[in-house]
Protein backbone atom coordinates (compact mmCIF):
# COMPACT_ATOMS: atom_id res chain seq x y z
CA UNK A 1 0.00 0.00 0.00
CA UNK A 2 2.72 2.85 1.00
CA UNK A 3 4.88 1.81 -2.40
CA UNK A 4 1.40 2.67 -4.27
CA UNK A 5 0.96 5.69 -2.36
CA UNK A 6 4.60 6.63 -3.41
CA UNK A 7 3.37 5.81 -6.76
CA UNK A 8 0.09 7.54 -6.78
CA UNK A 9 2.12 10.85 -5.07
CA UNK A 10 4.65 10.68 -7.57
CA UNK A 11 2.42 10.72 -10.44
CA UNK A 12 0.71 13.28 -8.90
CA UNK A 13 3.37 15.28 -8.36
CA UNK A 14 4.35 15.07 -12.13
CA UNK A 15 1.16 16.02 -13.45
CA UNK A 16 1.21 19.22 -10.95
CA UNK A 17 4.52 20.15 -12.17
CA UNK A 18 3.52 19.56 -15.85
CA UNK A 19 0.42 21.65 -15.20
CA UNK A 20 1.88 24.24 -14.06
CA UNK A 21 4.72 24.55 -16.62
CA UNK A 22 1.69 24.47 -19.62
CA UNK A 23 -0.44 27.18 -18.04
CA UNK A 24 0.90 29.73 -20.73
CA UNK A 25 0.22 27.53 -23.29
CA UNK A 26 -3.33 27.49 -25.30
CA UNK A 27 -5.22 24.07 -25.93
CA UNK A 28 -5.55 25.25 -30.03
CA UNK A 29 -2.99 26.46 -32.02
CA UNK A 30 -2.49 27.79 -35.82
CA UNK A 31 -0.80 24.78 -37.56
CA UNK A 32 -0.22 23.87 -41.59
CA UNK A 33 -1.87 20.69 -42.18
CA UNK A 34 -1.87 17.92 -43.98
CA UNK A 35 -5.74 15.67 -44.27
CA UNK A 36 -5.19 14.39 -47.39
CA UNK A 37 -2.16 14.06 -49.50
CA UNK A 38 -1.50 16.18 -53.23
CA UNK A 39 -0.31 18.93 -54.42
CA UNK A 40 0.73 22.27 -52.37
CA UNK A 41 -2.74 23.44 -51.64
CA UNK A 42 -2.67 20.19 -49.33
CA UNK A 43 -1.57 22.22 -46.86
CA UNK A 44 -4.19 23.71 -44.77
CA UNK A 45 -3.66 26.52 -42.38
CA UNK A 46 -6.00 25.71 -39.11
CA UNK A 47 -6.45 27.98 -36.43
CA UNK A 48 -8.05 25.52 -34.06
CA UNK A 49 -5.90 22.52 -33.97
CA UNK A 50 -5.22 20.82 -31.07
CA UNK A 51 -1.85 21.96 -29.16
CA UNK A 52 0.44 19.06 -28.63
CA UNK A 53 0.71 17.44 -25.35
CA UNK A 54 3.63 16.88 -23.20
CA UNK A 55 5.23 14.25 -22.53
CA UNK A 56 7.80 12.25 -20.30
CA UNK A 57 11.42 14.08 -21.56
CA UNK A 58 9.42 16.55 -23.50
CA UNK A 59 9.19 20.02 -23.83
CA UNK A 60 7.04 22.58 -25.93
CA UNK A 61 8.38 25.29 -28.20
CA UNK A 62 6.82 28.16 -28.77
CA UNK A 63 7.94 28.83 -32.95
CA UNK A 64 9.24 31.40 -34.15
CA UNK A 65 10.61 30.07 -37.57
CA UNK A 66 9.76 26.57 -38.95
CA UNK A 67 12.13 25.51 -41.53
CA UNK A 68 10.59 24.50 -45.42
CA UNK A 69 12.38 21.76 -47.08
CA UNK A 70 12.04 19.13 -50.04
CA UNK A 71 11.72 15.88 -47.95
CA UNK A 72 8.03 18.12 -46.29
CA UNK A 73 6.61 18.23 -49.84
CA UNK A 74 7.15 14.48 -49.97
CA UNK A 75 5.72 13.92 -47.02
CA UNK A 76 2.75 16.06 -48.18
CA UNK A 77 3.07 13.99 -51.88
CA UNK A 78 2.52 10.75 -50.03
CA UNK A 79 5.91 9.65 -51.44
CA UNK A 80 6.73 9.01 -48.20
CA UNK A 81 3.98 7.67 -45.95
CA UNK A 82 2.72 9.60 -43.22
CA UNK A 83 -0.44 8.85 -41.02
CA UNK A 84 -3.00 11.39 -41.93
CA UNK A 85 -3.92 14.14 -40.64
CA UNK A 86 -0.30 15.46 -39.51
CA UNK A 87 0.72 18.79 -39.02
CA UNK A 88 3.73 19.54 -41.41
CA UNK A 89 7.40 20.00 -41.44
CA UNK A 90 10.15 18.74 -39.23
CA UNK A 91 12.56 21.84 -38.57
CA UNK A 92 11.95 24.57 -35.87
CA UNK A 93 13.47 27.16 -33.77
CA UNK A 94 12.03 29.40 -30.97
CA UNK A 95 11.90 29.47 -27.15
CA UNK A 96 10.97 26.78 -24.76
CA UNK A 97 7.20 27.69 -23.37
CA UNK A 98 7.07 24.47 -20.85
CA UNK A 99 9.35 21.90 -19.58
CA UNK A 100 8.80 18.59 -18.01
CA UNK A 101 10.41 17.02 -14.61
CA UNK A 102 12.84 15.07 -16.92
CA UNK A 103 13.47 17.93 -19.23
CA UNK A 104 14.15 20.81 -16.13
CA UNK A 105 16.47 17.60 -14.45
CA UNK A 106 18.77 18.33 -17.81
CA UNK A 107 19.23 22.00 -17.22
CA UNK A 108 16.36 23.02 -19.97
CA UNK A 109 13.94 26.07 -18.32
CA UNK A 110 11.44 28.01 -20.13
CA UNK A 111 12.88 30.98 -22.36
CA UNK A 112 15.99 29.15 -23.55
CA UNK A 113 15.86 29.62 -27.59
CA UNK A 114 16.22 26.06 -29.05
CA UNK A 115 16.24 24.29 -32.67
CA UNK A 116 15.27 21.15 -33.60
CA UNK A 117 14.18 18.71 -35.75
CA UNK A 118 11.09 16.92 -35.19
CA UNK A 119 7.59 16.18 -37.07
CA UNK A 120 4.92 18.75 -36.56
CA UNK A 121 7.11 22.22 -37.02
CA UNK A 122 4.89 23.74 -39.01
CA UNK A 123 2.60 25.69 -35.93
CA UNK A 124 2.35 27.73 -33.38
CA UNK A 125 4.00 24.63 -30.75
CA UNK A 126 5.41 21.49 -31.31
CA UNK A 127 6.23 19.17 -28.45
CA UNK A 128 10.05 17.95 -28.54
CA UNK A 129 11.96 15.45 -26.84
CA UNK A 130 14.53 16.99 -24.43
CA UNK A 131 17.50 14.74 -26.22
CA UNK A 132 16.74 16.42 -29.86
CA UNK A 133 17.19 20.00 -28.58
CA UNK A 134 20.16 22.26 -30.05
CA UNK A 135 20.63 25.31 -27.55
CA UNK A 136 21.18 28.03 -29.93
CA UNK A 137 24.54 30.17 -28.81
CA UNK A 138 23.04 34.37 -27.99
CA UNK A 139 25.49 35.40 -30.96
CA UNK A 140 23.06 33.46 -33.62
CA UNK A 141 19.82 34.23 -34.85
CA UNK A 142 16.94 32.25 -34.36
CA UNK A 143 16.21 32.12 -38.57
CA UNK A 144 19.89 31.38 -39.12
CA UNK A 145 19.69 28.28 -36.32
CA UNK A 146 16.64 27.19 -37.79
CA UNK A 147 18.23 26.96 -40.68
CA UNK A 148 21.32 24.97 -39.52
CA UNK A 149 18.50 21.95 -38.49
CA UNK A 150 18.09 20.09 -41.50
CA UNK A 151 19.85 21.47 -44.22
CA UNK A 152 23.03 22.24 -42.50
CA UNK A 153 23.32 18.92 -40.61
CA UNK A 154 22.31 17.16 -43.48
CA UNK A 155 25.56 18.69 -45.17
CA UNK A 156 27.61 17.89 -41.93
CA UNK A 157 26.63 14.13 -42.44
CA UNK A 158 26.88 14.07 -45.88
CA UNK A 159 30.47 15.69 -46.15
CA UNK A 160 31.56 14.27 -43.07
CA UNK A 161 30.85 10.78 -42.69
CA UNK A 162 28.19 9.07 -45.43
CA UNK A 163 31.05 8.94 -48.11
CA UNK A 164 32.51 6.30 -45.24
CA UNK A 165 36.10 8.13 -45.09
CA UNK A 166 36.13 6.65 -49.23
CA UNK A 167 37.49 10.00 -50.00
CA UNK A 168 40.34 11.93 -48.62
CA UNK A 169 41.16 15.44 -48.01
CA UNK A 170 42.78 17.31 -51.50
CA UNK A 171 40.58 14.50 -53.52
CA UNK A 172 37.71 15.56 -56.14
CA UNK A 173 34.04 15.23 -55.17
CA UNK A 174 31.05 16.38 -57.22
CA UNK A 175 28.30 18.26 -55.72
CA UNK A 176 24.80 19.02 -58.10
CA UNK A 177 22.83 21.86 -57.05
CA UNK A 178 25.20 24.35 -55.09
CA UNK A 179 22.95 26.80 -55.59
CA UNK A 180 20.57 25.29 -53.68
CA UNK A 181 19.61 25.10 -50.36
CA UNK A 182 21.59 21.51 -48.87
CA UNK A 183 24.21 22.09 -51.30
CA UNK A 184 24.82 25.43 -50.42
CA UNK A 185 25.95 24.26 -47.10
CA UNK A 186 27.58 21.14 -48.32
CA UNK A 187 30.00 23.28 -50.88
CA UNK A 188 31.45 25.00 -48.08
CA UNK A 189 31.53 22.01 -45.43
CA UNK A 190 33.22 20.19 -48.29
CA UNK A 191 35.79 23.21 -48.70
CA UNK A 192 36.16 23.32 -44.75
CA UNK A 193 37.02 19.68 -44.67
CA UNK A 194 39.73 20.09 -47.03
CA UNK A 195 38.44 18.34 -50.19
CA UNK A 196 38.16 19.80 -54.20
CA UNK A 197 35.19 20.68 -55.36
CA UNK A 198 33.64 20.64 -58.49
CA UNK A 199 29.63 22.22 -58.15
CA UNK A 200 26.79 22.19 -60.70
CA UNK A 201 24.74 25.20 -60.89
CA UNK A 202 22.01 26.86 -62.86
CA UNK A 203 23.21 30.24 -64.93
CA UNK A 204 20.70 32.22 -63.06
CA UNK A 205 21.91 31.55 -60.47
CA UNK A 206 25.79 31.95 -60.84
CA UNK A 207 26.24 34.21 -58.62
CA UNK A 208 25.32 32.25 -55.44
CA UNK A 209 27.26 29.29 -56.78
CA UNK A 210 30.72 31.67 -57.49
CA UNK A 211 30.14 32.82 -53.45
CA UNK A 212 30.61 29.19 -52.48
CA UNK A 213 34.41 28.30 -52.89
CA UNK A 214 34.28 25.51 -55.29
CA UNK A 215 37.49 25.07 -57.05
CA UNK A 216 35.47 24.44 -60.28
CA UNK A 217 31.76 24.87 -61.87
CA UNK A 218 29.76 23.77 -64.47
CA UNK A 219 26.90 26.10 -65.34
CA UNK A 220 23.59 24.50 -67.14
CA UNK A 221 21.07 26.14 -68.55
CA UNK A 222 17.35 26.40 -65.99
CA UNK A 223 14.25 24.31 -66.51
CA UNK A 224 11.07 26.59 -66.03
CA UNK A 225 9.45 26.02 -63.07
CA UNK A 226 11.24 23.34 -61.34
CA UNK A 227 13.84 23.06 -58.53
CA UNK A 228 16.73 21.64 -60.70
CA UNK A 229 18.23 22.84 -63.90
CA UNK A 230 18.62 20.86 -67.33
CA UNK A 231 21.58 18.39 -66.84
CA UNK A 232 21.41 17.93 -70.40
CA UNK A 233 22.53 21.50 -71.58
CA UNK A 234 26.20 20.35 -70.93
CA UNK A 235 28.43 17.06 -71.16
CA UNK A 236 29.07 16.88 -67.66
CA UNK A 237 30.64 13.39 -67.25
CA UNK A 238 33.07 14.93 -69.67
CA UNK A 239 33.54 18.02 -67.99
CA UNK A 240 34.23 15.72 -64.73
CA UNK A 241 36.70 13.78 -66.29
CA UNK A 242 38.08 17.05 -68.41
CA UNK A 243 38.84 18.59 -64.65
CA UNK A 244 40.33 15.19 -62.71
CA UNK A 245 42.44 14.17 -65.58
CA UNK A 246 40.65 11.36 -66.99
CA UNK A 247 40.11 10.01 -63.35
CA UNK A 248 36.69 11.15 -62.18
CA UNK A 249 35.36 12.20 -58.62
CA UNK A 250 35.71 9.82 -55.54
CA UNK A 251 32.71 10.86 -54.08
CA UNK A 252 28.79 12.44 -56.02
CA UNK A 253 27.07 14.26 -53.45
CA UNK A 254 23.61 14.25 -55.23
CA UNK A 255 20.02 15.62 -54.40
CA UNK A 256 18.48 15.69 -57.36
CA UNK A 257 18.15 12.35 -58.19
CA UNK A 258 16.20 10.95 -61.18
CA UNK A 259 17.85 13.40 -63.68
CA UNK A 260 21.55 12.74 -62.23
CA UNK A 261 21.76 9.13 -61.39
CA UNK A 262 23.32 8.02 -64.56
CA UNK A 263 25.46 11.46 -64.31
CA UNK A 264 26.89 10.18 -60.62
CA UNK A 265 27.63 7.07 -61.82
CA UNK A 266 29.24 7.66 -64.77
CA UNK A 267 31.74 10.60 -63.10
CA UNK A 268 33.10 8.29 -59.84
CA UNK A 269 36.60 7.55 -60.27
CA UNK A 270 38.12 3.99 -58.88
CA UNK A 271 36.34 3.11 -55.89
CA UNK A 272 34.43 6.33 -55.15
CA UNK A 273 30.90 6.74 -53.89
CA UNK A 274 27.51 8.06 -55.22
CA UNK A 275 25.60 9.53 -51.83
CA UNK A 276 22.10 9.96 -53.29
CA UNK A 277 20.22 11.94 -50.62
CA UNK A 278 16.85 13.61 -52.50
CA UNK A 279 14.55 13.35 -55.59
CA UNK A 280 14.11 16.91 -56.49
CA UNK A 281 13.59 16.00 -60.10
CA UNK A 282 11.96 12.52 -58.72
CA UNK A 283 12.78 9.10 -57.42
CA UNK A 284 16.06 7.72 -58.38
CA UNK A 285 14.66 4.32 -60.54
CA UNK A 286 15.95 0.74 -59.59
CA UNK A 287 19.04 0.16 -61.45
CA UNK A 288 20.96 -3.10 -60.93
CA UNK A 289 24.01 -3.30 -58.86
CA UNK A 290 26.44 -4.81 -61.85
CA UNK A 291 25.94 -1.23 -62.89
CA UNK A 292 28.35 -0.19 -60.70
CA UNK A 293 31.31 -2.92 -61.53
CA UNK A 294 33.12 -0.81 -64.22
CA UNK A 295 34.85 1.27 -61.20
CA UNK A 296 34.00 -1.25 -57.97
CA UNK A 297 32.08 1.89 -57.02
CA UNK A 298 30.15 2.34 -53.77
CA UNK A 299 26.45 3.79 -53.71
CA UNK A 300 24.23 4.81 -50.73
CA UNK A 301 21.19 6.08 -49.36
CA UNK A 302 21.40 7.52 -46.06
CA UNK A 303 19.16 9.60 -44.23
CA UNK A 304 19.98 12.04 -40.81
CA UNK A 305 17.92 10.52 -38.40
CA UNK A 306 20.89 7.60 -39.08
CA UNK A 307 23.61 9.80 -38.56
CA UNK A 308 22.22 11.59 -35.26
CA UNK A 309 21.27 8.52 -33.42
CA UNK A 310 22.28 9.77 -29.90
CA UNK A 311 22.37 13.10 -28.07
CA UNK A 312 26.28 12.92 -28.55
CA UNK A 313 26.25 12.81 -32.44
CA UNK A 314 23.04 15.20 -32.40
CA UNK A 315 25.38 17.75 -30.20
CA UNK A 316 29.07 16.70 -32.63
CA UNK A 317 27.09 17.78 -35.39
CA UNK A 318 25.23 21.11 -34.17
CA UNK A 319 28.54 22.25 -32.55
CA UNK A 320 30.46 21.92 -35.67
CA UNK A 321 28.29 23.47 -37.61
CA UNK A 322 27.40 26.52 -35.11
CA UNK A 323 30.94 27.03 -34.25
CA UNK A 324 32.22 26.89 -38.31
CA UNK A 325 29.03 30.00 -38.39
CA UNK A 326 30.32 31.79 -35.59
CA UNK A 327 34.15 31.77 -37.18
CA UNK A 328 32.60 33.05 -40.33
CA UNK A 329 33.90 29.67 -42.20
CA UNK A 330 30.35 29.09 -43.09
CA UNK A 331 27.71 31.56 -44.77
CA UNK A 332 24.09 30.95 -44.53
CA UNK A 333 21.49 33.23 -46.56
CA UNK A 334 17.75 32.93 -45.55
CA UNK A 335 16.22 33.79 -49.07
CA UNK A 336 12.48 34.30 -48.34
CA UNK A 337 10.67 33.93 -45.03
CA UNK A 338 6.96 33.34 -45.40
CA UNK A 339 3.74 33.73 -43.26
CA UNK A 340 2.24 30.55 -41.93
CA UNK A 341 -0.75 31.61 -43.29
CA UNK A 342 0.73 31.75 -46.74
CA UNK A 343 1.83 27.65 -46.55
CA UNK A 344 0.94 26.40 -49.83
CA UNK A 345 2.71 29.69 -51.15
CA UNK A 346 5.63 28.46 -49.40
CA UNK A 347 5.80 25.07 -50.77
CA UNK A 348 5.46 26.39 -54.71
CA UNK A 349 7.75 28.79 -54.22
CA UNK A 350 10.24 25.62 -52.83
CA UNK A 351 9.35 23.53 -55.81
CA UNK A 352 9.65 25.98 -58.55
CA UNK A 353 12.88 26.50 -57.95
CA UNK A 354 13.20 30.01 -57.39
CA UNK A 355 15.00 30.00 -53.85
CA UNK A 356 18.56 31.15 -53.27
CA UNK A 357 18.93 29.91 -50.03
CA UNK A 358 16.89 29.21 -47.07
CA UNK A 359 13.02 29.35 -47.35
CA UNK A 360 11.03 29.66 -43.83
CA UNK A 361 7.94 30.22 -42.12
CA UNK A 362 7.64 33.36 -39.94
CA UNK A 363 5.16 31.56 -37.04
Amino acid sequence: MFVAFQATARQTAIKTVQLRFMSSVPATMKAAVVRETGDAHALKVETDFPTPKMGPGQVIVKNQYSGINFIDTYHRKGLYARDLPFVGGQEGGGTVAAVSDEAAAQGIKVGDRVAYSVFGSYAEYTAVPADKLLPVPDSIGLDVATSCVVQGMTAHYLTTSAHADLIKPGEWCLIHGVAGGTCQWAAQMAKILGYKVIGTAPKGKKDIAESLGCDELILLDEVAGTSYEDYESVDIVSKVKEITNGQGVKCVIDGIGKATVDISIDSLARRGIFVSFGNASGAVPAFPVLRLIGKSAYVTRPKLLDYTVDREELVWRSGEVFGWLAEGKLKVTVDTTFPLDQAAEGHLYLEAGKSKGKVLYKI
